[in-house]
């Protein structure tokens, strides 16, 4: 028996031996082809990383850092390619298949792909939240300093807004609706895993081609994890990290002009002139001279018909640069990521400017097979240096002034005897240094159990920011300070984050659990200094020796402290979060998570809870949606939770006093008087959210989208209540007050055409908000003094309505006694007879009720061509253009403003002689449509590039801010325009903040760049 079993034995070993080699003779009797190729995305960049799969097998391999790959394939097999964020494609081999040049496109334009949802990833199919990826086509090829201005207009829900364009400037976001009433409306944005808001630093210190994916999160439940920080939205970022393969490096640079999308011309000389006969008509004044000029000063350059275009003077052309330059590659064990990026930005008003040069370095590293580790070094310098030019005082001057003086300095009063107005040059002649800094340095380490463990992993997060900032400047003789005067302000702001993070996720059958566990810990601290000095026998030390001015004092800084000051904050946080899926049909995340903040009172917990829950059901999962042919992705999803918001800046709880000099005996002496009122009791604003919704692809994917409804309740509102003054305190901060917001969101993408050669692809964003108050101190009463009221949205226009101008002949007396013709006509809206303060109306809202964006991308070939345009409807907004006080008489105004005169009978703009008594507004329509850009760009065939050993290269020229219809007059319905003399307690320490030396209007940028992937 033995004896047979071992013959047994060797005959099923021989047996096996002869089945495997007819196995292997009939495999190697199929045709292999050896398949090679390159993998890029729509725009024509290398995809390094990329899979490539053979269908059916375990047999795949990933492209190399110049995106290429190579790979034996039976004839009839099926390749698939796929990268993270991006639409995987099927291609079959056959023999002509040898060379292949696959473009995959965004992936969001589906529903199935992996998404960054906040301390990890997910399958967007199983997402319940609100979270939307920004084309990766606007963080590319556009000309912005700041990756908020590409978004604006492209994102359903989220508005962005640019109230100046000064060089460096940051726009300003809301997503979904304002939620607070006095609190910042800012979403948290986060870099890594790390957070940016709140660490003194800011979007302006990430450089756009960094940047891998832009998630923004919307809803309670996608927000949630942030707890405290997520109540207005959430913004993540991911930089680019290494690939394995051989070192790639890229190049990416462009350079163009910039001039002003719209000029708001100044009258010409024969205009100005006319007005200012019609000025002393209308105001009973006789002529001083013969010449029709105001001043004395102007009299010789009208008779010799010299005249000067001011705004010509103090504008001249932008240019704008940016050179960035990449490094990535790497081992399946180590892989790393360079970048270099040089951004230069020459401003279209004389003397603005604006500089970025920053380095980052991401390097991950499999320590073991169990150990991984990375580290993210960033260093940004930010330079806004140099003296500005005065846009609002070249537009008031009289083109018959004087610009320069004989010996060559700029005249301090081009027209003398006139003082109300200097020179729009001046501030060319002071000398200003303010430039901050950005060092910033991430970690992680992660640890992956096995065995018994399998599916849990340990990950710590570590981050450090150092953020220091010089603002000195001076102002000489030259510059209208007869005695000089100087100032130096310098501070820092040191933040730190560690998140330790537990993660787990297992599938058990059609089970899939996902687990994550958080406890953070965050801190910030602000010190500040600066000093002043007046009184210098000459200019030449600047602001270098300020010790030696006859007066000396400590700088005052936001208009707050004087000398020195220091702050702290600190945040706490635990957080869980479980993701629950049954067979990918059935969702499930429940969320909580709890933030303990220094900025609350010690009369209650620092503590806030705030959980949520949401659902989803991915309906096309199911078997009766399988064989759908037209339904592709349909998927519901509804979450409800609750969110905080601190609203509150640190010692607002605590009372303090403030320092005032005052005499005693002929001297100066500090004394101390009532500043700030604490408030021990304040607790969290907090923000009830529900969000429906419904993700769709349907007609073999051609039309794509998601509709989105939200509804939120604000309550517990951090504001200030009104105080008797014999309390020695004006105001305190309270938690009073509720806000609603509700919405409609919809983004849709359409494949109209998709042929061989070419295609033509849409994406239509519009988002509805509706805010209101719902309540404010409790007693169900408005604020009339700050324009809040009850029912209405958090900024309304609440003013007199204006109905004409009175005419010559019509009767004001009974109405509004004291008009006369050529004043403006309002309505008596109350019905009591007579023009008063009760007569005003809330006209509209300050926000839009409804903004959109349209982007039509087409292909031909390697040819693509991109416009997007933007609109904001139903907004209101008071035009300072309108308005020139009791100046027109002295001051050029736009040409684009009437006047009313006797025998035009204008209903539109006032008389010469109208004082505004009221303070009438002017509010109007600031609605807008605008071509916000388009790009046109050339993929370079590869064929052609081959030969000089380059990866790829695209060439693209795009332009910015092209095209504005709207009905406003004024420089740009967006952007804010301050009067004469109009403050802004920022201004001095933030070169970007407006006031009304700052005016900046929006800007029309061209540019040409390429980006070059080398071999």
């Amino acid at each position: 028996m033995k004896y047979r079993f071992t013959h047994l034995n060797s005959f099923s070993v021989w047996l096996l031996i002869i089945m495997l080699m007819g196995i292997t003779q009939g495999a190697s009797a199929q045709t292999k082809i050896n398949v090679k190729g390159v993998v890029k995305d729509a725009t024509g960049n290398v995809l390094p990383g990329a899979t490539v799969n053979i269908e059916g097998t375990s047999q795949s391999i990933t492209t190399d850092a110049n995106g290429a790959f190579k790979i034996d394939v039976a004839e009839g097999s099926t390749l698939r390619i796929s990268f993270v964020s991006m639409v995987a494609k099927s291609i079959r081999v056959n023999k002509n298949t040898t060379t292949l040049n696959v473009v995959l496109e965004d992936s969001n334009k589906q529903l199935n792909e992996v998404v960054v949802v906040g301390y990890g990833t997910q399958k967007r199919s199983d997402v319940t939240g609100s979270v939307t990826t920004v084309p990766k086509s606007r963080l590319s090829q556009l000309p912005v300093t700041n990756i908020l201005q590409a978004v604006e207009g492209a994102v359903a829900g989220v508005t962005v807004t640019s109230p100046s364009s000064v060089p460096g400037s940051q726009p300003t976001a809301t997503i979904r609706g304002q939620n607070s009433i006095s609190a910042a409306s800012g979403p948290f944005v986060v870099v890594d895993g790390i957070p940016l808001t709140k660490s003194g630093g800011s979007l302006n210190d990430i450089n756009p081609n960094d940047i891998a994916s832009m998630e923004i999160l919307k809803d309670a439940s996608a927000v949630a994890i942030y707890g405290a920080n997520g109540s207005q939205g959430v913004i993540l970022i991911t930089t680019k990290r290494g690939t394995t393969g051989k070192p790639v490096i890229r190049y990416n640079g462009y350079g163009g002009y910039e001039n002003l999308g719209h000029i708001l011309e100044p009258r010409d000389p024969a205009a100005f002139t006319q007005k200012f006969l019609d000025y002393e008509a209308q105001n009973n004044l006789k002529q001083q001279f013969p010449e029709p000029v105001y001043n004395n000063s102007e009299r010789a350059n009208y008779a010799a018909g010299r005249t000067i275009d001011w705004v010509k003077e103090s504008t001249q052309q932008g240019i704008m640069q940016d050179h960035n330059l990449s490094v990535s590659g790497g081992t399946p064990d180590v892989k790393y990521f360079l970048s270099a990026d040089y951004l230069k930005q020459k401003g279209v008003i004389k003397g603005y400017q604006y500089n970025r040069a920053s380095v980052r370095s991401n390097l991950d590293v499999n320590v073991t097979s169990f150990l991984s580790m990375g580290a993210n070094l960033y260093f940004a310098n930010n330079n806004y240096d140099g003296g500005r030019a005065n846009l609002l005082n070249a537009t008031a001057m009289s083109p018959y002034g004087n610009e320069y003086n004989a010996d060559g300095t700029y005249t301090i009063y081009p027209m003398a005897p006139e003082q109300l107005f200097t020179n729009p040059l001046l501030g060319l002649t002071t000398d200003q240094i303010n430039r901050s800094v950005n060092i910033s340095g991430n970690g992680y380490a992660q640890i992956t159990f096995g065995g018994v463990l399998k599916g849990l992993k340990y990950r710590l997060n570590a981050g450090y920011t150092y953020l220091p900032t010089r603002v000195d400047s001076y102002s000489g003789r030259l510059a209208n300070t007869p005695l000089g005067s100087a100032t130096a302000l310098s501070s820092e702001t040191n933040s730190y984050t560690l998140d330790n993070l537990l993660l787990y996720t297992r599938d058990f059958g059609k089970h899939r659990i996902d687990f994550t566990g958080l406890y953070s810990t965050q801190q910030r601290k602000y010190f500040t200094s600066g000093i002043a000095g007046t009184g210098y026998i000459n200019d030449e030390l600047s602001f270098n020796q300020i010790g030696i001015g006859s007066t000396i004092s400590g700088a005052t800084v936001n208009g707050s402290f004087s000398g020195t000051y220091s702050d702290r904050y600190a945040l706490n946080s635990q957080m869980a979060r479980l993701n629950y899926s049954y067979d990918s049909r059935y969702l499930l995340t429940l969320t909580v998570r709890r933030d303990g903040s220094s900025v609350f009172g010690a009369n209650t917990s620092k503590y806030g809870w705030f959980p949520v829950a949401a659902v989803g059901w991915n309906v096309s999962n199911e078997r009766f949606l399988k064989d759908s042919k037209w339904i592709n992705n349909l998927k519901l999803r509804a979450s409800y939770g609750k969110t905080g918001n601190e609203a509150v800046s640190v010692y607002r709880t605590i009372t303090s006093d403030g320092t005032v000099r005052f005499p005693f005996n002929g001297v100066s002496n500090i004394g101390v008087q009532a500043s700030n009122l604490g408030n021990s009791n304040l607790h969290w604003e907090t923000t009830n959210e529900g969000n429906i919704a419904a993700d769709f692809s349907v007609l073999n994917s051609r039309i794509s989208g998601t509709v989105e409804y939200y509804d939120s309740r604000t309550y517990g509102l951090l504001l200030n209540r009104a105080l008797p003054l014999i309390t020695g305190y004006s105001q305190v901060v309270d938690n009073i007050g509720k806000v609603a917001n509700k919405g409609v969101e919809v983004t849709l993408n359409t494949r109209n055409i998709d042929g061989s050669n070419f295609k033509w692809e849409s994406t239509i964003v519009f988002s509805a908000n509706k805010n209101k108050i719902v309540d404010l101190y409790g007693d169900g009463k408005d604020d009339i003094g700050n324009r809040w009221f009850i029912g209405k949205p958090i900024g309304v226009i609440y003013d007199y309505k204006m109905t004409g101008v009175w005419q010559t002949g019509e009767d004001a007396s009974k109405q509004d006694p004291g008009a006369k013709p050529g004043d403006l006509k309002f309505a008596d809206t109350n019905g009591d007879g007579k023009i008063t303060a009760d007569d005003k109306v809330i006209q509209g809202q300050t926000a839009p009720k409804w903004t959109g964006g349209l982007t039509n991308t087409f292909h031909y070939k390697n040819f693509n061509l991109s416009i997007f345009i933007q609109t904001a409807q139903g907004m209101l907004k008071n035009n300072t253009d309108l308005n020139y006080a009791d100046e027109s008489g002295r001051r050029n105004t736009p040409a684009a403003i009437g006047y009313w005169t006797p025998t035009n009978g204008n209903q539109q703009f006032q008389s010469l002689s109208y004082t505004n008594t009221r303070g009438y507004g002017y509010p109007r329509d600031a609605s807008y449509t605008r071509i916000k850009d388009i790009t046109f760009s050339y993929v370079v065939p590869q064929k052609l590039l081959d030969k000089a050993h380059i990866a790829g290269l695209t060439l693209y020229a795009s332009g910015r801010n092209l095209k504005t219809f709207t009905n406003w007059i004024g420089w740009d319905p967006q952007q804010s325009f301050y009067t004469r003399g109009t403050s802004n307690s920022g201004a001095n320490q933030s070169a970007y903040i407006a006031d009304w030396t700052n005016n900046y209007p929006v800007t029309r940028t061209i540019i040409i760049g390429a980006n070059i992937s080398l071999k």
